[in-house]
């Protein structure tokens, strides 16, 4: 029987994509009705897309098997995006006010647009996370209502390089797929994961990822910093197929033998690991090798720590991703940061069901995907497939089988998104865009409209002025002293 409500989510991670779908029950939890995935080695390098028609062509199987599972169209789909190039930059937006002005909702949204227009070389603004509002001297996180001469905003621009930005709106309009709504993966994976004593004492999260790190840094409620770095799980794997092996089995040898950190007197010069039956390689070796990767991951992370926020962790370190499952990578995080606190992530904070392996695994490599999923809050079921329709008709584009009208009509403002990890698709970009222009357009003819106005008001001064009926006046009785007399 075909499910008739559902969401389905897509998450492009660094080396796969993986698509979900899952019905949302009334007591809040959720049961996971289908999980598919598929290998994006030849189209995506640590989470950017490369290459459209292989990308686009992953998508088109993903869609096609949760079709097949589900025996229903799916309408849209919810998209997580993430990727090396990700980045924040902080920036400030300053506005001046007349004196003892109250500051207004208005305000706040035009230092929001503001900023959101900000062009950066090569770049796109995918989110902007507002820091804290500077009102005169003293710092506000809501500052309506407050009198001031000067408003300041502090805000965390996320960037993307623009290229990779519309390789992926391409990629899903090239496979026919409708998106309901984008999200930056960081911050759903963020929202899934951490409680809201962890964000608000200031917390770093770290998804450990097969071939990128992403950084998130937490503190009074508001992200403070985000970076991926391209250094991941399968960068280990690398390291130790150097000891001349191939990647398969370097990987099982690192699932079976790798650590992230052994104590010198726990290891045994003697012990040798086997690679095959007539193959073994030292443990010492082994494991320096492995330590070495493990440790450049975690200085790099570190690395990335505001130095302001180094000391304000109160919630510890988090730690998530398939790469978290290594023995003892606490331990390695305690020894270069110092910090006590560490918890590792396994799975998301929601009430999960699912008879999938790949989520009652609890190891941490779902989380993401999961918290797209629990982000979706709109029907993505189309029609119900009949089985009898021509063999050709299942295959055709959802804008062919199932309405999409009606999904972000009208641009909306940068206060309804900012700090929410919504990233805007390219036809949402084209209406703001087109609605900018719009109120430039009127802007400017009301501005000409007022400008003639106060000529017309001008003119009519000038000469209603008591000057200039005096000169009118002497003007008037020169005529008639040099017009001829009629008698």
């Amino acid at each position: 029987m075909a499910a008739k409500e559902f969401i389905v989510a897509i998450e492009l991670g660094s080396s796969k994509i993986a698509g979900i779908a899952g019905k949302k029950n009334l007591d809040g939890s959720i049961s996971v009705l289908s999980v598919v995935k598929e290998d994006a080695t030849q189209c995506i390098r640590k989470g950017v897309v490369y290459n459209i028609d292989k990308t686009a062509q992953c998508l088109t199987n993903i869609i096609a098997k949760l079709k097949n599972q589900l025996k229903s169209e799916i309408a849209q789909v919810y998209v997580g995006v993430g990727g090396q190039s990700i980045r924040s930059v902080r920036n400030v937006i300053v506005k001046d006010l007349p004196a003892e002005t109250i500051i207004t909702t208005e305000m706040i949204n035009e230092l929001m647009d503001a900023n959101r227009s900000m062009s950066y070389p090569e770049q796109e603004i995918l989110d902007a996370a507002t820091q804290e509002y500077k009102v005169d001297t003293q710092y506000q996180l809501d500052p309506v209502g407050i009198k001031a001469n000067r408003l300041e905003g502090n805000f965390l621009n996320i960037l993307w390089r623009k290229s990779f930005y519309n390789n992926l709106n391409n990629c899903f309009d090239k496979a026919g797929i409708a998106i309901a709504e984008m999200y930056l993966a960081p911050l759903s994976l963020a929202d899934s994961v951490l409680s809201e004593a962890e964000k608000r004492g200031g917390c770093l999260l770290v998804d450990l990822g097969a071939d990128t790190t992403t950084v998130s840094v937490y503190y009074k409620n508001v992200l403070r910093h985000l970076a991926v770095i391209p250094l991941g799980g399968n960068n280990i794997t690398k390291d130790i197929s150097s000891l001349q092996m191939e990647e398969r089995e370097a990987e099982t040898m690192k699932l079976r033998y790798g650590s992230a950190y052994t104590e010198n007197s726990d290891i045994d010069n003697s012990l040798n690991y086997p690679i095959d039956q007539d193959r073994f390689v030292e443990s010492r070796r082994f494991i320096e090798i492995v330590e070495a990767r493990v440790d450049e991951i975690i200085e790099n992370v570190w690395y990335q720590v505001p130095s302001e926020y180094a000391d304000k962790l109160l919630g510890g370190i988090i730690l998530t991703g398939g790469g978290s499952n290594m023995k003892n990578i606490e331990r390695a995080f305690r020894n270069h940061t110092h910090i006590d606190k560490i918890r590792v992530a396994k799975f998301v904070t929601h009430t999960i069901t699912s008879s999938n392996a790949d989520i009652t695994a609890h190891n941490g490599s779902m989380n993401t995907l999961l918290g797209l999923l629990a982000k979706g809050d709109r029907n993505c079921a189309g029609l119900e497939i009949n089985p009898n329709r021509d063999m050709f008709e299942n295959d055709r584009p959802v804008a062919e089988t199932a309405t999409t009208a009606g999904l972000h009509d009208k641009p909306r403002s940068a206060g309804e998104i900012a700090g929410k990890g919504v990233v805007l698709t390219a036809a949402e970009k084209e209406k703001a865009e087109e609605e900018r222009r719009r109120k430039e357009e009127e802007e400017r003819r009301r501005q000409e409209e007022e400008e003639e106005r106060l000529r017309k008001e001008e003119e009519e001064r000038r000469k209603n002025s008591s000057w200039n009926k005096l000169i009118r006046g002497i003007k008037n009785f020169g005529k008639t002293l040099v017009e001829p007399d009629d008698e």
